[in-house]
């Protein structure tokens, strides 16, 4: 019932931009933290960006502060990663996480989107 599922994801050009979107659905949207992650072969998970339960307080990895932006809109039961300025180094399989501490620890993840910066 509870599903995270992002789309978006493909291939582009250095300098090029995508914009991701994922779909909540099966939960209360707006009780989550909404976080985008990203793994690459060989590398570890890492958290790109962070936003509140309203929208507020997003937060960037440093490697992509000023290229990226997160948001979400609670009536829609969506979050969004706006990529501008993409790097190959981007290039990843991008996972959104639904996350709260506030009653249990509970963390929710879509199945991840492939994200592809080459020329």
């Amino acid at each position: 019932q509870v599903q995270l599922v992002e789309s978006g994801g493909g291939l582009v050009q250095p300098g090029g931009s995508l914009r991701l979107a994922c779909a909540a659905s099966g939960f209360t949207f707006n009780l989550f933290v909404m976080n985008w992650y990203r793994q690459a072969p060989g590398k570890e998970r890492e958290l790109v960006a962070g936003i509140d339960r309203a929208g507020g307080s997003p937060n960037y990895a440093e490697s992509v502060k000023g290229r990226f932006t997160i948001s979400r809109d609670n009536a829609k039961n969506t979050v969004y990663l706006q990529m501008n300025s993409l790097k190959p180094e981007d290039t990843a399989v991008y996972y959104c996480n639904a996350q709260t501490r506030a009653w249990a620890p509970i963390d929710f993840w879509g199945q991840g989107t492939q994200v592809t910066v080459s020329s």
